[in-house]
């Protein structure tokens, strides 16, 4: 009845008395003792006694764990107990199972043949079935703060969100999950089931990491306030995040969120070259600010869209595998694209203002950029009078393996990166970082501030965030365990050829799923992420077919993690829905 699978038993089938060792216990019933043992191993009950009870027409059971080792030897099975009777005390730790000393009590309609133990915990899929041999111990307590109703279900949470949360707002999965708890690459839900994360590249080093967090409460403990003062922390995150760039990016703006990372970004090219017209790529996205949705085919060209704006110039998505131009050496075809806008701009009599991209294109299925296609379009991009923007919003601060940043992959150096999720682990932090010509260019007068944009506290996880990295050497973590699952997907689609393509940097992986003709099939990417939900791993989707499945985990992801997902993938694409393909 341990915890040696994928899953823990996480349901409480008694009620806990949280007292000092040695507090007295007294039988509530009239009873006889049916166990009496000691069994002190880690979160064991120590001791342990039950009493068998009889009522007007039929038996139950009543047991009490945790008590000391003196307290089952004072008693043989078939000892009758008077209501009120001492049956014994509290164990000290030493000799309750490790645990700080209480009563577990617990009710039991039937001993289901157990002689000297019964489980005290269930697994959460197993719950209707136990409680309907354990019943609810405050049936005899009547006690009023444990008669208190758990909190809202997810269904009464579901139902209030729809009426007054915002109608564009969407939930994971066929059954949404309410999540209570994260450690590590783990998340926790509400019934104590833990999930394996492979989505949330938000918690770069970790869900809750101890250092991180400590970080956080330690200056919010002190103060926390604007940028106008001066302060150790921002210079100290400043200091860890120019060592991670080359010379030539060296002034940082702190914002709040990638989105207003990108959206000052495009305020400083504005600027500088006196310019609106910005080249993106199709399905590209970045972030939810007016001017970022204004960029992002992702959002304008998808549902609730309206297509490009006048001064937004999209070429076609880089993807080898299923774009427009397709196989090796593709990435001058596509630069080729990029010198095609700079030129419908310049018909329009008008001057480039910047080249935004991702080095790994997200929201379009994790597409990496052909070889030679960043260089020769910055080229073309600088050519013609426009900066060059590196968003790394998803893959910066160490997550490729190979490289620190997403750009450094194509030996390039852009005149702006924008820097976002991973740095704050969860808490809302992103900066801009540009060169000092961009940077004094901006500073025309206008002051730039931002309220919550560097303050002390955010400074303080963002500089942890960093050492973390470092002290625990997640890159080479993230290079290491990414190129074994990458290897090791590839041998899965030679396995299962629904997987057309595997590919992606580090822990920041995409695998898309097509038919032998090449069309994607979005409708098992979809079985899949909610079947692997079902085995306890959080997986999503994207691409603009919806059929590529994202690896993106915190990169304090383990071989064995990778194992565990490659071990339910091969599972699953066992099942019959991902076999019958037309």
């Amino acid at each position: 009845m341990g915890n040696n699978g994928r899953e823990s038993r996480t349901i409480h089938l008694g009620t806990d008395f949280w007292l000092p060792a040695q507090t007295p216990v007294h039988a509530f019933l009239d009873g006889e003792i049916i166990i009496t043992s000691y069994n002190n191993n880690d979160k064991d009950y120590g001791g342990l006694i039950i009493l068998k009870h009889q009522a007007d027409s039929f038996e139950f059971y009543s047991l009490y764990g945790h008590l000391s080792e003196a307290s089952t030897k004072q008693y043989q099975v078939g000892d009758t107990i008077k209501k009120g009777e001492c049956i014994g005390y509290l164990g000290n730790m030493n000799e309750n199972g490790n645990w700080v000393p209480h009563l577990h009590f617990q009710l039991l309609l039937s001993m289901l043949d157990f002689t000297n133990d019964f489980p005290g915990v269930a697994y959460f899929k197993q719950t209707a079935v136990w409680k309907s041999i354990c019943p609810d111990p405050n049936l005899i307590f009547k006690n009023k703060t444990l008669s208190i109703a758990n909190k809202q279900s997810n269904k009464h949470l579901i139902t209030y969100r729809k009426q007054h949360l915002g109608k564009g707002l969407s939930l994971q999965y066929k059954t949404p999950i309410k999540m209570v708890r994260g450690d590590g690459q783990y998340l926790i839900d509400q019934y104590g089931q833990q999930y394996l994360d492979t989505v949330n590249n938000v918690a770069h080093v970790g869900h809750e990491h101890g250092a991180v967090v400590q970080a956080g409460q330690d200056q919010m403990a002190l103060i926390n306030t604007n940028s106008r003062y001066l302060h150790d922390n921002i210079n100290a995150l400043a200091e860890e995040l120019l060592a991670t760039l080359p010379d030539e990016l060296s002034v940082l703006h702190f914002v709040n969120s990638g989105s207003e990372a990108n959206e000052l970004a495009i305020r400083m090219v504005k600027a500088n070259t006196g310019e609106r017209d910005i080249i993106a790529s199709e399905v590209g996205y970045h972030g939810n600010a007016n001017m970022c949705i204004d960029i992002s085919s992702y959002k304008f060209d998808g549902k609730g869209g309206e297509g490009a704006p006048e001064h937004t110039h999209i070429f076609p998505l880089p993807d080898a595998f299923r774009g427009k131009y397709r196989g090796d050496s593709t990435g001058g075809y596509y630069a080729e694209e990029v010198q095609k806008q700079i030129d419908i701009i310049h018909s329009k009599n008008r001057g480039v203002g910047a080249f935004i991209i991702e080095p790994i294109i997200s929201c379009g299925g994790q597409i990496e950029l052909p070889e030679g296609f960043l260089p020769k379009a910055y080229e073309y991009v600088r050519a013609a009078g426009g900066l060059c923007i590196s968003d790394e919003v998803q893959v910066g601060c160490g997550r490729m393996g190979k490289t620190f940043w997403g750009f450094q992959l194509h030996d390039v150096i852009p005149d702006i990166i924008t820097i976002g999720k991973p740095l704050g682990n969860g808490h809302p932090l992103a900066a801009v970082v540009c060169t000092q010509e961009v940077a004094n260019k901006f500073a025309n007068g206008m002051e730039y501030f931002n309220t919550f944009g560097g303050n002390p506290v955010s400074c303080a996880i963002g500089t942890e965030v960093l050492r973390t990295v470092k002290r625990e050497k997640l890159q080479e973590n993230a290079l290491q365990v990414g190129a074994f699952l990458k290897a090791e997907l590839k041998q899965l689609a030679k396995e299962f050829p629904i997987i057309g393509d595997v590919r992606g940097q580090g822990l920041f992986l995409g695998i898309e799923l097509v038919d032998g003709k090449m069309n994607p099939l979005a409708a098992q990417t979809d079985y899949l992420a909610n079947r692997m939900k079902d085995h306890g791993i959080l997986m999503s989707t994207d691409g603009p077919d919806h059929n590529v499945l994202k690896i993106k985990p915190p990169i304090v992801f383990t071989k064995e993690n990778a194992e565990e997902l490659l071990f339910y993938l091969r599972k699953i694409f066992t099942e019959d829905f991902m076999k019958n393909i037309a």
